[in-house]
């Protein structure tokens, strides 16, 4: 390591993160220490006591303590290493037990004394916890238990765990270099944290008053912020005028296989007026999941490239980059429209040649991650920027992406629910469109939660629902254990499914680690009715439009984030059947029930 770590350092600069584990870190859009201390956990887990093993009951989630006994390691097939310890308190025994982690045999031994926090199961008769967090006791409080957790938002590769780890150093490397944004006499009046304090409190509360606390004193002084960068950015100088719709925009049109709701059509002339002004259109495109914004977005990239334009959609993660060019280049292709897509992942050859296209002007629509504003990507004539999931970008990156071009267009997205009054003060630089209603024939998604007791009475149904022609999504649990448990537990659950539960129906399988063109294949499949089950991980949160999937089942929900279910609620219901979102779970806090 070079010098100080500080908080514009890169992310890689912390110990114990290289190059690889950076990339991973990249997929979430944290690319110096401080994106990684304003990656605030999406929820917090009460890890400071732990229950006797005498009295711990199948089905609850919780924190034991005990002394490791013999380990056992097992190889029932080729592919599978299952790695199992005894676990005594001096009132009973627990097994903990890992699938594919032979690993563990070596950090853990017997005689220590641990922590262990999972799901507890009654399997062949003995109480397991199966792939539990574990940490080994040192000391009163550690890092992943004795005190309130914090659990993050992962990703496929990169465990909350790890997360937790990497937050901790960052906040000892360079806690103190956060520097005080709200001044001293509004923090007293207003009962704040200084800032340093906020953003520990944020990952590691040390009470749940402290939580409170933190959330609000962040929360004003982004408030804050985003008023003054609108008051910053609100000058309006002379922007593009557009012409009037011409063939391309008709061709387009002509082409979709449905009829635009009343909503979709006042949300294009709304888009045409602005865009056919003198001055830049700033608009929020406001509509729940299944409205159909992304036609809408596709309306107005087909205006700009009709002016001799380019227009450019930047969107927060990889996973929806994808989807996006995915249904980007099924609506604008067959009009003879090049779409590009442009991610951080991808290699320097495959950036360079995508940069070219852009610079040249033969890549019309650009779709990309936050690589589309980095320095090296010039549009040759940039006209139109829609930015999609707006919450999860600053000003200063819309700002920033703006300038790429001259007095662009511009429009954003969103399929967060926003009140009226919200919405004036988070987007008063902004008029808005919301799209409130659904296309003709749909009905309202039906949603249940059913504990995991009753998991075979919903595999029943669901078994049903394809018997008379539907299809189906599965979606995997959250797992933040380890690296590559995410993929493995899709992957064991899918064959699980196949063997045990639905030996006679036809089950396809979709996570992160697919390349984007195996991606595409099982998504194609799945359209046509070759798959009637889909098992897959939050991949087919965004995008995905299979009208004849009535039932989307979600296991272990509490895992899952409210806009994350709200999204993945919006992958059924798309067609003319009654269709049902099924949360299987069995939350253990109050904010999870």
């Amino acid at each position: 390591m070079q010098g100080k770590v500080g908080l514009e350092s890169s992310i890689q600069e912390l110990p114990g993160i290289g190059p690889s584990r950076a990339r991973l870190f990249g997929r979430l859009g944290i690319k110096t220490v401080a994106d990684l201390l304003f990656w605030f956990p999406r929820q917090w887990e009460d890890r400071r006591e732990s229950q006797p093993l005498a009295l711990i009951r199948p089905g609850n989630r919780v924190t034991v303590r005990g002394r490791l006994g013999r380990a056992e390691e097992r190889r029932p097939r080729r592919d599978l290493t299952i790695t199992s310890f005894e676990l005594g308190d001096g009132t009973g025994s627990l097994a903990l037990v890992f699938f594919n982690q032979p690993y563990r045999k070596g950090q853990l031994r017997r005689g220590q004394e641990v922590m262990a926090t999972g799901k507890v199961e009654m399997r062949y008769g003995q109480l397991q916890m199966i792939n539990p967090e574990v940490e080994i006791v040192v000391r009163p409080q550690g890092l992943h238990s004795g005190r309130i957790v914090p659990i993050y938002p992962a990703t496929e590769g990169l465990s909350s765990r790890l997360l937790r780890s990497a937050v901790y150093t960052a906040l000892k490397t360079c806690g103190a270099d956060i520097e005080e944004i709200v001044p001293a006499d509004t923090r007293e009046r207003q009962g704040l944290l200084p800032r340093e304090v906020a953003i520990r409190e944020m990952h590691f509360p040390t009470g749940w008053e402290q939580v409170q606390r933190a959330r609000r004193s962040l929360a004003f002084e982004e408030l804050l912020l985003l008023q003054l960068g609108l008051l910053y950015d609100r000058e309006e100088g002379e922007g593009i005028a557009h012409g009037p719709d011409g063939e391309l925009v008709a061709r387009f049109l002509a082409q979709l296989p449905f009829t635009l709701t009343g909503a979709q059509r006042k949300a294009l002339a709304e888009i045409a007026r602005d865009m056919e002004a003198m001055r830049p259109m700033n608009r929020l495109l406001q509509g729940d999941v299944g409205s159909g914004k992304t036609v809408v977005a596709a309306y107005a990239l087909v205006k700009t490239v009709e002016n001799g334009f380019q227009g450019v959609v930047m969107v927060p993660t990889e996973i929806l980059a994808e989807q996006h060019y995915l249904n980007l280049c099924r609506l604008l292709q067959p009009i003879g429209i090049e779409v590009v897509l442009l991610t951080g992942s991808m290699t320097g050859r495959e950036k360079e040649r995508v940069r070219q296209r852009i610079e040249g002007g033969e890549a019309r629509v650009v779709v990309g991650t936050h690589a589309v504003i980095q320095e090296g990507v010039d549009f040759a004539r940039l006209g139109l920027v829609v930015i999609d999931e707006q919450h999860r970008f600053g000003v200063s990156q819309r700002s920033s992406l703006l300038q790429k071009g001259k007095a662009c267009d511009l429009l954003v997205m969103t399929a967060t629910p926003i009140p009226r009054t919200l919405a004036l003060v988070f987007y008063s630089d902004l008029d808005i469109t919301v799209l409130d209603e659904l296309p003709p024939g749909r009905k309202p998604v039906q949603t249940y939660w059913v504990s995991e007791k009753i998991a075979d009475r919903v595999y029943a149904f669901l078994r049903r629902e394809v018997k008379e022609g539907r299809q189906a999504y599965i979606v995997c649990p959250l797992v933040e254990e380890s690296d590559k448990l995410q993929v493995q537990a899709a992957t064991e659950l899918a064959a699980y499914l196949q063997e045990r539960v639905f030996p006679d129906l036809r089950l396809g399988l979709l996570h992160g680690r697919l390349p984007l063109e195996e991606k595409e294949r099982v998504m194609e499949e799945f359209r046509r009715g070759k798959i009637d089950i889909l098992v897959a991980t939050t991949v087919i949160e965004v995008g995905v439009d299979v009208p004849n999937a009535s039932v989307m089942v979600i296991q272990n929900a509490e895992r899952f984030g409210l806009a994350q279910l709200h999204q993945l609620r919006g992958r059924v219901g798309r067609g003319e059947y009654q269709s049902y979102c099924i949360l299987i779970g069995s939350p253990t806090t109050e904010e999870g029930r």
